[in-house]
């Protein structure tokens, strides 16, 4: 398919750079000891895009990301080591230097190409070497845990202005240690522990609903973790809903329970760990999770599983084939649109059809790669094109059909600007970074590809899209974001908490997509934070975190603005419990809400045997 050439977006930009948020949660990274459960901390958010620039050509300038090497590719010399496009040669639309070229940025302090990964462009450009790309004997098996250390270790420093990032990857991986095994039927297991509130200065035989107060929704159950895991702990994938059933994978099984009361319904024992698991899943309530190849330290994340989560029954299971030696460097990310799950990689991709693991597509042929895909009602790709300078990356945005994998339509921003997330698949908003100029810009794109507006936000306003863990080093899904939503003609974004200690607090701002510039401002309730999940019948459904003396919920916004309605609210005599979930995940259906652990790590067995998974919520 014969490429357009890159396509201007308006001008003026997202905002200065701005501040890494303090305190947002790191999980252990692998190789490490645990440092034991993470205290609830202010939810890892990118910071903002404020003051727009002056009129300015090309892209717009987006803001630097606020976590490390932003996609967890492998990491080349390109953007970090030599000056991009913007800041030290006039730009290519209006021939004059990008705003932002002296300004510091988050990505002061990355970690260097050079600790034995292939010389890639960012995520999933080919190797270099010129068109076909070759290179030697593959002498990164194994992936050093050194790379990990040194990206988990590297600082995210910015000399004063405003910083607006985006969450790094969202998954930091874990050894394992049990030797795979053909796949196992679901299996019975014990009944899930429903918790009984001790480890929060609680008795042990506490009624969680004995301080609820009219008006207050019910503690409906809380579990506690039952699984022996690793040393550094596991992350947990979910939860899913699905009709009366909860679901969520960690480790090596994935298990469902009542949505009325946790029970265990059914849980699935996996060979190996769990890898990776898409946002969501089919209509019909079926999924397909990544399970290791293997329980070394060299194992690849390239086995696929089906699972109907109404029954926990395994379906059909596949092994990716490498292709090339540079496959299978990265782990891979799972996303699904309608009866199609994409398997997404460095410089690599598959699908599948989910109802019976028939292969849909593979590797397209030409010059440019999809390394992550975003499902729901579209199916959209992201590409790395391979290029004649490595310090230069050109990527590239598609929608595709999930049956076939053609692209219906093809949008390439400028040089050096890299796609980091799909926020909304309809409407399409993209988040872009450039990363050498540590830039962030988030693009509105239109039903036939192209650019329909470039959000520029308002002075001092920081932002925070939540995508998940700081750091992914291996692999990068493209949706999942929280903190965000959209409707036909508007975007919604959290700010950053503007103040620290109990005071906490901040706001939502919604977007005009038509123009990309601010239409309202909702504050959040007193001393509370807010954050968008999707839209519910027209309205923006949001969580409300839980403050100091103060239970969370679940509120609507309007599209109009005003202050946020609350539907389920949480009660305060829980709030410490509600806040204790690290890197927590929030799930609301048919009036219900539950809030998962994002990850579950302890010093010794006996804090991981106390450790707080899963909490629900309900009238």
């Amino acid at each position: 398919m014969t490429q357009p050439p890159s396509q201007q977006p308006p001008q003026g930009g997202f905002g200065a750079p701005q501040e890494p948020p303090q305190g947002s949660p790191q999980p252990a990274a692998p190789g490490q000891p645990p440092q034991g459960q993470p205290p609830a901390q202010p939810p890892q958010m990118p910071a903002t895009p404020p003051t727009p620039p002056p009129a300015q050509p090309g892209y717009g300038y987006p803001q630097a990301p606020g976590q490390a090497p932003g996609y967890g590719y492998p990491q080349q010399p390109g953007p970090y080591n030599q000056p991009g496009p913007y800041g030290q040669q006039p730009g290519p639309y209006g021939q004059q230097p990008g705003p932002y070229a002296q300004q510091p940025g988050p990505y002061g302090q990355q970690p260097q190409p050079g600790y034995g990964y292939p010389q890639q462009q960012y995520p999933g450009a080919p190797v270099p070497g010129g068109p076909g790309g070759t290179g030697g004997g593959n002498p990164f098996k194994g992936k050093p845990a050194v790379i990990i250390g040194a990206a988990v270790a590297a600082a995210i420093v910015v000399a004063g202005g405003v910083f607006l990032a985006t969450s790094g990857g969202d998954d930091d991986k874990k050894p394992v240690a049990q030797a795979s095994t053909d796949d196992k039927a679901p299996s019975g297991s014990p009944s899930v522990d429903e918790g009984d509130g001790s480890g929060d200065g609680r008795p042990a035989d506490d009624d969680l609903n004995a301080g609820r107060k009219p008006g207050e929704a019910k503690v409906l159950w809380l579990q506690k973790n039952d699984v022996d895991l690793p040393r550094n702990g596991a992350d947990v994938y979910g939860p899913w809903v699905v009709g009366d059933t909860v679901v969520k994978g960690m480790y090596r099984a994935v298990s469902g329970y009542s949505v009325a009361d946790g029970k265990q319904k059914w849980t699935l024992k996996l060979p190996a760990d769990m890898c990776a698991a898409p946002s969501q899943t089919t209509a019909d309530g079926k999924i397909v999770i990544g399970v290791k190849n293997g329980t070394t330290d060299k194992a690849d994340c390239s086995d696929l599983q089906m699972i109907d989560l109404n029954t926990g029954k395994a379906g059909w299971k596949k092994s990716i084939k490498k292709n090339g030696i540079w496959d299978m460097m990265s782990d891979i990310s799972l996303a699904i649109s309608g009866d199609t799950v994409t398997v997404g990689r460095t410089s690599n991709s598959n699908a599948y059809r989910v109802s019976d693991g028939k292969e849909l597509f593979g590797k397209p042929a030409g010059n440019c790669q999809p390394f992550a895909f975003a499902g729901g009602p579209k199916l959209i790709a992201a590409s790395s094109c391979r290029t004649d300078d490595i310090d230069n990356p050109q990527h590239q945005i598609q929608e595709i059909d999930p049956a076939t994998g053609k692209p219906k339509w093809t949008y390439r921003p400028d040089r050096g600007w890299e796609i980091d997330r799909v926020y909304s698949v309809s409407p399409l908003v993209v988040s872009l970074t450039q990363s050498e100029k540590k830039k962030w810009s988030i693009l509105a794109i239109k039903e036939n590809g192209t650019l329909r507006s470039q959000l520029v936000g308002d002075k001092g306003d920081k932002f925070a899209p939540d995508c998940g863990s700081a750091f992914a080093i291996f692999g990068k899904s493209l949706d999942g974001c929280v903190g965000v939503a959209a409707d036909a003609n508007t975007f919604y974004m959290a700010t950053e908490p503007d103040s620290s200690g109990t005071a906490r607090t901040n706001k939502v701002v919604a977007f005009n997509l038509n123009i990309g510039k601010p239409k309202w401002k909702a504050a959040a309730p007193a001393e509370q934070i807010v954050k968008p999940l999707r839209m519910e019948g027209g309205n923006v459904l949001l969580y409300v975190e839980a403050g100091y003396n103060k239970g969370g919920g679940i509120a609507t916004l309007a599209p109009t603005g005003g202050a946020p309605k609350m539907l389920l609210r949480h009660p305060e005599s829980t709030a410490q419990i509600e806040s204790s979930f690290y890197n927590a995940k929030i799930v609301y259906a048919d009036g219900r809400s539950f809030i998962a652990s994002g990850r579950v790590s302890a010093s010794n067995d006996k804090e991981e045997l106390e450790t707080k998974t899963m909490m629900a919520f309900g009238k």
